[in-house]
């Protein structure tokens, strides 16, 4: 099995801002839905789909943020990891993990509902995880949001500790 530095080196890797972890988009659509045909909750036009590699390595992880799309995550390599979605309206926590054991419960493909919280940490302190993220309309950082840890910690209490383990 390839290693995360053989991966980072084959990809050319780069640290993904705020989220945390290594990417490089692979894929950005180059036709664009107007903005006047998208929902509201965008401004301006977008590209049809993009497509990024992400790899975690521990002790690393992607913290908790959301966007305006759905999110497609997509297993490739490495140990499993754990997604920590947190419903916006419910504050119910779901955390499904993606990787190739599929006896265990974990998944080859997640998708993160638009507007859902949520972070990653690989399930293997020994491990990483090489996956590809897809998201329909296409991703700009203007989607990103990475609400403070504060912010998090008043509204969802009941997540109090998993919020302060995986914010900066």
């Amino acid at each position: 099995m390839p290693t995360a530095a053989d991966w980072i080196d084959h990809l050319d890797l780069e640290p993904l801002p705020e989220e945390g972890g290594l990417y490089r988009e692979i894929y950005r659509a180059d036709e664009s839905i107007a903005a006047d045909a998208l929902p509201q909750r965008f401004e301006g036009d977008r590209p049809f789909s993009t497509s990024i590699y992400y790899l975690l390595e521990p002790p690393e992880f992607s913290a908790f943020h959301r966007i305006q799309q759905e999110e497609i995550w997509h297993f490739y390599d490495g140990t499993s990891c754990t997604l920590h979605i947190i419903d916006p309206e419910t504050g119910t926590l779901s955390q499904p993990m993606l990787g190739r054991d599929v006896r265990a419960g974990e998944q080859l493909q997640l998708v993160i509902p638009r507007g859902h919280l949520f972070a990653a940490t690989v399930n293997d302190p020994a491990g990483y995880v090489l996956a590809g993220c897809t998201v329909a309309p296409g991703f700009t950082f203007a989607d990103f949001e990475a609400p403070a840890r504060e912010t998090l910690v008043q509204r969802y209490p009941h997540h109090t500790d998993l919020i302060t383990q995986l914010t900066r």
